[in-house]
């Protein structure tokens, strides 16, 4: 696929018109009182919601991004906005900081968003480290410093918290994976471990106790509805001659203890046209009681660039079961919907916000670090209305830990935001060269599973030259560039992308070759700004605004 056949209609609509508050597109809110899934077609994985009020709160994992957990908003569960993140820095493992770069695919995994007793509570399971919870007053923070519950010797990923008021007990469920098992039984999967926890929500009480086993039995969350216990799980299943599907499972008690024992039934799985696995999210409810169910997109298809979005679903009670989506094809378990009416009507189309003038005194919440930056090395203050990136060394190739050893990945201070939908698209940031130093490289970048980079470069003579990067390496040398002034775009039609650069900022010159965008270390394709220089810490580049056109809703400042 070639971005040149992009129709031209479709072009000048998605691309060059200018953003208003009511922008709609191919998925999320279509303005006429229904939705399209995705309703967050980006990469917001992992997600847990907590509803306090009118207001639901969704939080999302992101790796080795800094800062960690996005935290969202909506009032009708269909349009969201980032409002910010549990913790500014991972600064539980020095493996994160910008001297070491050696988290690629770890750091912040899957978590739990509670509410209780007027105090906020975050849970995630970093792979490498453990299980780690933070609190707060206030959603929008400041979070408490990580507290450290269970070590990863104990523990693999994904936990979920209840307070039971009732019985004045808090519980937290998590998978355990294989780490707790000391017998063998003959039964495989993953262990779903259920602990007591203290009312504070700090400390695990005891050993244990295995809910649920199953093959990738993970994602639980747990919630209590007219008495009976149920655990949402997603699973993987295959029959013979079937592709593998993860599918949604929940865990229903038979009696009012939450140590079951329980039954378990499949009340959503892949269909009615989507070709990814559905499962792993979180149940609301609206003021009118009905209930709804926000879940990911999984990554199992050949190119599932811009990572795992979310979806919408109603769900219906039938026999005391939470049949999610619709059931299309009759066989008792629910499918995902196409287009549905809203749960809540009444509220204006709305989307993390992705344009940036950078006249605010801190960074939006829609923009992440490549790991923890370094601070001292960047500035939105130090020319008001412009964000500057001064250039650091690289970590020296032979002094680097990780796998990802190009220069790219060590190098640090790349910020970046996630690309929406799946489409077409189109961002375009300003850049002021007037600063940068010989040996300096700075400019535009795209990357997930590998990066693909526009940036210029500064000799020892001080002349500017455009270059071109690929993901091994290889540099591609463009012309000199002469003015001060420089706008570098991205574009890409599906998973098929090209740069492009103009001095005045209306009319660009294509460079370097087509790439392909391309998922990996559980990221989808990122918009990124960097700035390096590998003879020595000297030079900064400027940048005045970014923007960031693309086929779906948009947030106007």
């Amino acid at each position: 696929m070639k971005l040149a056949s992009l129709p031209g209609l479709v072009l000048l609509v998605l691309l060059s018109s200018p953003a208003t508050a009511q922008q709609t597109g191919s998925w999320g809110d279509q303005g006429d009182g229904t939705y399209r899934n995705p309703i967050l077609n980006a990469d917001y994985p992992d997600v847990d919601v907590e509803q306090v009020g009118d207001t639901y709160y969704m939080i999302s994992s992101k790796q080795h991004m800094s800062p960690g957990m996005v935290i969202l908003e909506s009032k009708d569960m269909v349009n969201w906005t980032s409002i910010g993140h549990v913790w500014k820095r991972l600064d539980w493992a020095p493996e994160y900081d910008w001297d070491q770069m050696n988290g690629y695919s770890f750091g912040v995994w899957a978590g739990d968003l509670a509410y209780h007793d007027g105090t906020w509570y975050c849970y995630q399971i970093d792979f490498k480290h453990g299980l780690y919870m933070s609190s707060a007053a206030d959603i929008h923070g400041p979070w408490s410093t990580p507290v450290q519950m269970l070590p990863t010797e104990k523990v693999f990923d994904d936990p979920a918290v209840f307070w039971d008021d009732t019985a004045h007990q808090a519980y937290l469920l998590c998978n355990t994976g294989t780490k707790q098992r000391t017998e063998r039984d003959g039964k495989g999967g993953n262990e779903n471990r259920l602990y007591k926890m203290s009312w504070d929500g700090q400390r695990i009480e005891d050993e244990g106790t295995v809910i649920y086993r199953g093959t990738g039995a993970e994602a639980a969350k747990i919630y209590k509805v007219d008495g009976r216990w149920y655990f949402l799980i997603a699973q993987w299943f295959q029959k013979k001659g079937e592709l593998r599907d993860r599918k949604q499972v929940v865990l229903r008690s038979k009696t009012d203890s939450i140590y079951g024992p329980y039954e378990n039934k499949i009340v959503l799985e892949r269909g009615n046209g989507f070709a990814r696995s559905c499962s792993q999210g979180a149940l609301m409810q609206a003021a009118d009681k009905s209930w709804w169910y926000t879940h990911q997109l999984i990554q199992n298809i050949d190119s599932p660039f811009q990572g795992r979005p979310q979806c919408l679903e109603p769900v219906t009670w039938i026999d005391g079961w939470p049949i999610i989506g619709q059931d299309v094809d009759g066989d008792g378990i629910g499918e995902p919907v196409r287009q549905h009416q809203k749960p809540i009507k009444g509220f204006a189309i709305n989307a993390p916000m992705t344009d940036d003038d950078f006249s605010q005194s801190r960074l939006g919440p829609s923009w992440e670090w490549n790991h923890n930056p370094r601070d001292s090395h960047w500035s939105l203050t130090e020319r008001p209305g412009w964000l500057r990136l001064k250039a650091c060394v690289p970590i020296p190739k032979d002094q680097y830990a990780g796998s990802k050893d190009q220069v790219f990945w060590r190098a640090c201070n790349t910020v970046s935001q996630r690309i929406m939908g799946t489409t077409v698209g189109s961002a375009v940031a300003k850049f002021d060269l007037s600063s940068m130093a010989p040996g300096q490289q700075a400019g535009f970048v795209r990357f997930g599973g590998q990066f693909h980079l526009l940036g210029v470069e500064v000799e020892d003579s001080m002349k500017k030259h455009l270059f071109f990067m690929n993901h091994d390496g290889t540099k591609l040398i463009g012309p000199e560039i002469t003015t001060q002034i420089l706008f570098l775009r991205t574009r890409n039609l599906a998973d098929q992308a090209r740069f492009e650069y103009s001095t005045d900022g209306e009319t660009f010159q294509s460079f370097g070759p087509e790439f392909t965008l391309v998922f990996g270390s559980w990221t989808g394709d990122r918009l990124g700004l960097f700035c390096w220089n590998e003879n020595e810490e000297a030079g900064c580049v400027d940048i005045d605004s970014f923007r960031y056109d693309y086929d779906g809703p948009k947030a106007t400042r």
